[in-house]
């Protein structure tokens, strides 16, 4: 198995675009839950920032780190010319050696991560599968709930993917592969006769989301881009006469052809007679 944290370094251009998404809205918090699940796919957080210059930079920062795929050292060292620059104090971890080391990795691994697995929502979207396939990263702790899921192969449009497209918590390095046929799920490691456990829907009484997925983290990073396309096109039908609104989404069609935003986008000419 390849390196995840290699693989995470290795920036590709649906991972980019999907974290420079955010950095339209810098959002000063005191809680990374300040926002809820999609909204993170619209707007740039550090918990405890609350500076617009201050998060200019640590945004700055991350977008390097994700652009360039540098390390996790690296990110850490401008994470401290930073606070340094700006003065920033009483963010958690801040005086103990220990505590900046966690810290700077939370930051750096959930940006890397959220950020993949948005870009690859966009590449899975776009790319005809008939299954997707759920993975366990290979974690020396594994969750015991992720690990249950692991090899899975599900449509695209199972809601079992509304909730549960990792990453599923914090530090999951669970991932996403995408198979046209039931032998490609095989030739991946996924078992597309394998059902989902009875209970996969059960909601945690303490989280509000499904068992085995963190507070805030029941959502597919990247899914709420697609939809805001789809009510975009919608919104714009709406407003053209029915010739010139069929060819608008038949050209848009065109373009995502074979995909799964292609049908949804040949579903909508099909619903404009």
């Amino acid at each position: 198995m390849a390196d995840l944290a290699v693989v995470f370094r290795r920036p590709f251009r649906q991972q980019v675009a999907a974290f420079r998404l955010r950095l339209r809205h810098l959002v000063p918090t005191s809680r990374w839950d300040d926002l809820r699940k999609q909204q993170h796919d619209r707007a740039f957080v550090v918990a405890g920032a609350t500076k617009a210059d201050l998060l200019a930079d640590l945004a700055a920062s991350v977008d390097k780190a994700i652009s360039e795929g540098t390390s996790l050292e690296e990110f850490r060292r401008d994470f401290r010319a930073t606070v340094e620059r700006h003065g920033w104090h009483g963010w958690t971890g801040e005086g103990r050696a220990a505590g900046e080391a966690w810290r700077t990795r939370v930051i750096y691994r959930t940006n890397m991560r959220t950020s993949y697995m948005a870009g690859r929502f966009a590449q899975l979207t776009e790319g005809n599968f008939r299954f997707w396939i759920y993975f366990h990263g290979g974690s020396a702790e594994p969750r015991i709930l992720h690990l249950s899921w692991h090899g899975i192969a599900l449509p695209p449009d199972h809601p079992f993917w509304r909730a549960h497209f990792p990453p599923n918590e914090w530090g999951c390095s669970c991932y996403v592969s995408g198979a046209r046929t039931e032998a490609g799920v095989r030739r991946l490691g996924g078992d597309p006769a394998k059902p989902l456990p009875a209970d996969w829907q059960a909601l945690d009484p303490r989280t509000g989301e499904p068992q085995g997925v963190g507070k805030g983290w029941g959502y597919a990073p990247g899914a709420s881009v697609v939809q805001e396309l789809l009510e975009i096109v919608r919104g714009k039908v709406e407003k053209l006469p029915p010739e010139i609104a069929r060819a608008f989404v038949d050209d848009l069609a065109e373009r995502f052809q074979g995909s799964e935003l292609g049908r949804m986008l040949r579903a909508i000419a099909a619903g404009l007679g």
